[in-house]
């Protein structure tokens, strides 16, 4: 008979949330009356052992993602085929009578499941099916009056483990309005403290619930409060989770997850809300300490946004931008109030990450409208500057949103316009004078800058009191912070030269700006001098010409290499970018700075062998000197009239090879003496005669390589035997191998005609 049971695969997810195939196997169902609910029941194909069961409510739609069952259901009921197992699988958790005797029995049930997911789940579905939350939380109020320390103990390991049950239908009861405040009563309760935790005393009590601005909707702040609430559980009161315990809490933090989308949701909605809230916000009669509270709770406000989907995450920043979130940014971030600037910070991180283009787009529109020194970026600038905090914290917050903003990589091409052109344009124009005021007030370096001679207005002091940037002799300041500050402004100007090229470097040209950087390198904080090296690194690892002739007019490699000569023999992190830099110019072979470096510097440097880069430089410098040198003779050309000892001797032993290769020898003895003697005769003759005559008839073709030969009194030609000649000066002075083939057919026909050319 065949098995009416249908089959199915069974996975279960495991601790790494990666799903286990546990098998295949049949699958049979049957309905438990008493809990009004479907078992589902898998059995091994292959042994017939046991691999899961499922309970379901009695409205089941859809099936389980665990289980795919791939025919209808059937009507058999496990029960008879398995009546001896059922009751393990089938029924609920039995829960003990909710009474104060029993609260150590009903603490043991709970803790003991956890382990479990399928007996888990039972337990979840009794406790809600029994209403037993109520009736433990009522128990919770008695032993609380009776003073019942065991009791509560024992309830504070029911309430946690409840909660590790990680149930939505549960936490749906426990965070009621009118449950909440006695689940937080239970988790005071922790049996390793020996006085319980005052946990309702600060939410009711010490938690006040701020309203910037009144709301009326009954439902909106019965959520808000139940979701600080909800936050103050999972963060304060239950402890952090182990490894193990990660999982069991992942229902409640999507039950906050969803509380939030509901609240900005909520509140996006209510227009007039929002609208009082900016109107507030940029009003200059608003006292300080209420536009604190404004501030924080659009910081709050953005916060939650964050777990809104990306489609509705945007239309909650469009509706910001359009309510004026951004000129309002601009007056509160200006204001003297620390949290104020703090809160207003954050919130321009919150813009920016979501739309740089939005930011940028508002602060182009601003110069029609306003002075230099109140556009946007000018004042995160100046925030950035101005930081009290000696480990800067809200500077580096701030250098990375504006290296943000001024990233070509996230700026957009349109047809119309390129937002990279117009923005950087815009930047270097108004605000890369405030970003290097401090750079250039430190390094004036015992001399009245050319900027402040020319124009102090351009570089305002930032901070008056800590940047006095229109002092005539102004040292190099070496305090900590400062150094911090300057080397976050290099760290900008960096990555500025890799990522702007016109505009950079024409700013670095006109300010003498990688002179001023230098200055840096004798700095005694080590971080900082190493920032002013990855500048000029930089630099040069762009290889264009236009900064190495900036460089080689400045003499800007003195500072350098006085630098690595000061560290001397230390072997630290200074002396290996410095020789890097050197290594890096060797290997890409930059001549120019090559040969600006050994002919400047290479006296100072030859005593350093403990690497090769710099006797590597002279190398390459002399390789280079070599080359110009041979390039320079080739464009010599020598005069036709005479040849080199090397080609005779060419000449002869070439043509001794093919005279032995076409004649006999008896032959060619008798024929050779007698052309032999005439030639001779033919060239004392015209050795006789006047020393600037040519021979035309053997090269001819050399009067065409000296077409100045015009000062020679004449031009004779040499009679020699006719026949042998006129082959000798078709002769080129190189001599091709393809041509060998076809000189052996012509000296097997015409050999007498061509020995006279051996001797030539």
């Amino acid at each position: 008979m065949s098995d009416t049971r249908r089959r199915v695969k069974v996975y279960t997810l495991n601790e790494d949330r990666q799903w286990d195939d546990r098998g295949t196997g049949h699958v049979s169902s049957t309905f438990v009356e008493r809990l009004k609910g479907t078992s589902l029941l898998v059995r091994a194909e292959s042994d017939g052992k046991f691999l899961a069961s499922h309970i379901f409510d009695a409205q089941v739609q859809g099936k389980d993602p665990a289980l795919d069952i791939t025919q209808d259901p059937i009507d058999e009921s496990e029960e008879e085929r398995f009546p001896e197992e059922i009751p393990e699988t089938s029924h609920l958790v039995e829960l003990p009578p909710c009474e104060l005797s029993r609260l150590e029995e009903i603490a043991d049930l709970v803790t003991s499941v956890l382990s479990s997911p399928i007996r888990r789940e039972k337990l979840a579905l009794a406790l809600v099916s029994e209403g037993y939350i109520k009736k433990l939380l009522g128990l919770f109020r008695v032993c609380e009056d009776l003073d019942n320390r065991e009791g509560l103990h024992h309830l504070y390991e029911i309430v946690r483990g409840v909660l590790f049950l990680n149930k939505a239908a549960l936490f749906e009861v426990m965070f009621s309005d009118d449950c909440i405040m006695d689940v937080v009563g239970c988790l005071e309760y922790d049996p390793a403290l020996v006085q319980p935790k005052r946990h309702r005393e600060f939410l009711t009590k010490t938690a006040k619930f701020k309203e910037v601005i009144p709301i009326t909707d009954s439902e909106l702040r019965q959520k808000i409060h139940q979701t600080y609430r909800v936050q103050y559980i999972q963060d304060i009161i239950l402890p952090t989770p182990s490894v193990f315990e990660e999982n069991f809490l992942s229902t409640l933090t999507s039950f906050i997850f969803f509380n939030k989308v509901e609240i900005v949701s909520m509140l996006q909605e209510d227009e007039k809300f929002l609208t009082e809230v900016f109107a507030q916000l940029t009003d200059e009669g608003t006292d300080d300490s209420k536009r604190r509270e404004l501030v924080n709770f659009v910081k709050e406000f953005c916060a939650f946004s964050q777990t809104l989907q990306p489609q509705n995450r945007d239309a909650f920043f469009k509706t910001l931008a359009n309510l004026g979130i951004l000129p309002a940014l601009e007056i509160v971030m200006g204001m003297d109030d620390l949290q104020v600037r703090a809160a207003a910070t954050d919130i321009f991180s919150y813009l920016v990450e979501f739309s740089p283009s939005m930011v940028r787009e508002f602060v182009m529109q601003e110069p029609q409208q306003t002075d230099d020194d109140v556009l946007l970026i000018n004042v995160v600038i100046k925030q950035m500057i101005c930081d009290s905090d000696p480990e800067l914290g809200g500077a580096v917050q701030l250098m990375g949103l504006l290296r943000t903003l001024i990233d070509p990589e996230n700026m957009l091409a349109s047809t119309n316009k390129t937002e990279k052109t117009e923005f950087l344009s815009f930047f270097y124009k108004y605000c890369m004078h405030v970003l290097t005021a401090p750079l250039l007030a430190n390094t004036a370096h015992d001399k009245i800058s050319k900027d402040l001679q020319e124009g102090s207005a351009k570089i305002n002091p930032v901070c008056p009191g800590q940047w006095n940037v229109q002092s005539p002799v102004k040292a190099l300041i070496d305090n900590f912070q400062t150094a911090q500050l300057l080397a976050l402004i290099l760290e900008l100007l960096t990555f500025c030269v890799e990522h702007h090229t016109y505009h950079i470097k024409t700013y670095i040209m006109n300010k003498d700006l990688l002179r001023r950087v230098l200055v840096l390198m004798n700095s005694k904080h080590t971080f900082l001098a190493l920032c002013a090296l990855r500048f000029m690194r930089r630099i040069i690892g762009l290889k264009d010409e236009y900064y190495n002739r900036y460089i080689i007019k400045g003499n800007l490699f003195e500072p350098v290499i006085n630098a690595l000569l000061d560290n001397g023999t230390r072997y630290n992190l200074l002396n290996s970018a410095i020789i890097e830099l050197f290594e890096f110019i060797k290997v890409e072979d930059i001549k120019s700075l090559i040969a600006h470096i050994v002919d400047n510097f290479y006296k100072a440097l030859e005593s350093i062998e403990y690497v090769q880069t710099f006797k590597g430089l002279k190398g390459r410098y002399e390789q280079e000197k070599d080359r110009q040198s041979q390039r320079i003779s080739s464009r010599y050309r020598r005069d036709a009239r005479s040849l080199d000892e090397d080609e005779e001797l060419w000449f002869n032993d070439d043509d001794d090879d093919d005279e032995g290769e076409t004649v006999e020898k008896s032959r060619i003895e008798d024929d050779f003496s007698d052309s032999y003697g005439k030639y001779m005769e033919a060239k004392k003759g015209a050795a006789n005669g006047a020393g600037n005559n040519v021979k035309a008839a053997a090269l001819p073709t050399a009067t065409a390589v000296t077409p100045n030969s015009s000062s020679a009194s004449s031009v004779k030609t040499v009679s020699l035997p006719a026949t042998p000649v006129m082959k000798t000066t078709l002769v080129g002075l190189v001599d091709y191998p393809d041509d060998e083939d076809e000189e052996d057919d012509d000296e097997e026909e015409q050999s007498p005609r061509k020995r006279p050319r051996l001797t030539s």
